[in-house]
């Protein structure tokens, strides 16, 4: 079987999986898990989307997390390593039928902040989900069969909204007051 890159639209659902599968993640994982996020285009209400869960997990150690490889395994996840990005940890689920992908990085690690800005930026911003969903739909039609091209065809888009959102969501960061007990 294949792969199949389909671009749905968005579904009430999916907040719902993505409960449902954090708790299962956290009965496994326990004290490794730090925080745990919903993220991709599948948090972001109203936003068409491959129908695939994306789960961020900041974690104490990902160096720790690989003796959970077993444990992952008995949820349907298949451990791939770095997968192409130093420091992180992936987990898909669901083989060419995806469910659902974990990404999991050290709670200080830099992609945290831009994945969660990335979907902050797109929530806070609903007038950039629209081209983001028209992009996704030519990749998805364009690269039917082939992950990588449809990752390809996406990525200078995806590079700029993340550009905006980081940008953005430092902004954020600098204009919110400090807490009590924080600097």
């Amino acid at each position: 079987m294949t792969r199949t890159m389909e671009v749905v639209e968005s579904s009430d659902r999916w907040p719902e999986m993505y409960e449902c599968e954090a708790k299962r993640l956290r009965r496994v994982l326990g004290d490794q898990i730090v925080r745990i996020h919903h993220i991709g285009s599948t948090s972001v209400p109203g936003l068409a989307a491959k129908p695939i869960i994306d789960i961020l997990l900041e974690v104490r150690s990902v160096e720790a997390l690989d003796g959970y490889a077993d444990a992952m395994r008995r949820l349907g996840y298949e451990p791939r390593g770095e997968f192409g990005i130093p420091g992180r940890r992936y987990y898909p689920k669901g083989g060419d039928r995806r469910t659902h992908h974990v990404h999991a990085f050290a709670a200080d690690d830099p992609h945290v902040f831009r994945h969660l800005a990335f979907r902050d930026y797109l929530r806070i911003h609903p007038e950039s989900a629209p081209a983001y969903a028209d992009v996704k739909r030519q990749a998805a039609a364009a690269h039917a069969t082939d992950p990588d091209g449809y990752v390809a065809y996406k990525h200078a888009f995806v590079e700029r909204i993340v550009e905006e959102a980081v940008h953005w969501k430092q902004h954020e960061v600098d204009r919110t007051p400090a807490k009590e007990g924080q600097e």
